[in-house]
This record gives C-alpha cells, structure tokens and sequence, in this order.
C-alpha cells in the first residue's frame, strides 16, 4: 500500500532497484509442490524473501449443508499471515485486511475451477504467509493455483499473479515491501496466461492511461515467465510416477 510519507530513494543513479534488480525483473522465485501429506494438495512458494504455503482439500462434502449449490462447488478461501511473519508481531486474530485478501484470492481463482463438475460441495483453500516482504496476495494466487493443480481438481489453466507498481516515477515489476510501501502506484494482475483471461485487476495509486497499459505489458511479461515455473513444479512433482507408468 502506498504511503504519504516523505519520498524514498528506491531507484539508483544505474537504474537498479534496492534488492539490485533492474525494473522488469522478477525476484528469484521457488515452487515445491505436495509438501503437505494431509491435505490433497499443497504448494509451497518463495518468491523472495516471501515464504507462503498453500493446503488445499476438497472437493468434499460441504457442512453445514443447506450452504451448499446444487449445480457448483463453492470455493472457501483463507488468507492468514503467521505472527511472526512480519518484524512486529502481529495479533493471530484475522485482521480486515486478510478477510479482505481471502475474497480477492478465491475471486481470482475462481473462474479457472470446473466448479460445475462437484454440485453440492466445497473446496477448502488455506494460505499461510510464514514471511512477508510484499506482494503475498500475488504470489499466494500463484501458489494456489499450483495446489488446486496438485489436488487434482480439473481446471481451465492455472492463474498466475504478479504485481507491478510505479517507483521513483519507473514502472517496476513484482515489487517488494519498501516498493509497495513507498512506491506511487501499485496494480497487482491474476491472469490464465494459455486462455489470455485476466481475473484480478487492481490499482492503488495513480498511472496515466500510457503507464497503466505498459504496467499491463509488464506484468504480461512476469506472469509469462511464473507460468513456466508453475508448470516446472508440477512436472517435476509428477515426473517419477509418469516414468512409472511408462514401464
């Protein structure tokens, strides 16, 4: 989130960024897939210094039942960031903000499940942020989506997620937490990049219609390459019980 206090340098002289980066560069980004053994899928994602792990179960049956659709599963969803997660403790408690992310992330992920294949159930979405340094809510999209993958719910394409934002006046790729901190605009993107469909768009701060559509460029470019390490994870899940089947 943006903040009104007196501007930071973040952009060097050479044009690279506090953590180094230049400004279309993603942070250095890891994807470990089925850590969890009891949950029917899982994810892990270090994006960073951004730690979050996903659990996902379902789809089951969903109590109590009057909540249930009769033609789709419903998608529940819950973000929550660790106490220890950012340098001053934070209560347990849910705070606005992580009811506020939990219904932006089960909106972004929602249009990728074939809900209609499970009537009258649930599939159960719990995000655990054990470390934040900006852009949680992006890179826990992406990390679900690879554990909704992993539990074997069929989808139209993963949803990948990235956020761009305006920096010292340069536009800037995944930002980090002094970035979205003091940054001038910050616009995270949810995307399923095979099908072109974007299904999170936000913005805080101002872009011109030229910045917004090069932000859009840029973030085009991030998720493009947080597709392929998705798809990697999976594979490399999966990769010995496919050699499996081969024999």
């Amino acid at each position: 989130m943006r903040s009104d206090k007196k501007p930071v340098q973040l952009i060097s002289p050479e044009g690279l960024r506090v953590d180094g980066r230049r400004p279309d560069e993603l942070r250095p980004t890891r994807i470990e897939v089925g850590i969890l053994k009891n949950a029917d899928g899982s994810a892990l994602i270090e994006q960073g210094k951004n730690k979050i792990i996903v659990a996902v179960y379902g789809p089951r049956e969903l109590h109590p039942k009057h909540l249930a659709l009769p033609d789709r599963a419903i998608v529940r969803c819950r973000y929550h960031m660790v106490p220890f997660s950012v340098p001053e403790r934070k209560s347990p408690a849910p705070t606005r903000r992580e009811i506020e992310l939990s219904k932006v992330i089960r909106e972004a992920l929602e249009p990728a499940i074939i809900l209609e294949a499970f009537p009258r159930t649930t599939i159960d979405i719990f995000i655990e942020v054990l470390q934040a340094d900006g852009g949680t809510r992006t890179a826990s999209i992406t990390a679900a989506s690879v554990a909704l993958a992993d539990a074997g719910i069929p989808m139209r394409d993963l949803v990948t997620a990235v956020a761009v934002g305006k920096v010292n006046g340069t536009l800037v790729l995944d930002l980090n937490h002094l970035e979205d901190q003091y940054g001038e605009a910050d616009m995270p993107v949810a995307m399923m990049p095979s099908l072109g469909q974007i299904t999170l768009l936000q913005a805080d701060g101002i872009l011109t219609i030229d910045e917004f559509k090069k932000a859009l460029e840029l973030a085009m470019k991030g998720i493009k390459q947080l597709y392929e390490i998705q798809k990697v994870a999976l594979k490399e899940k999966y990769k010995p019980l496919a050699q499996e089947l081969k024999r």
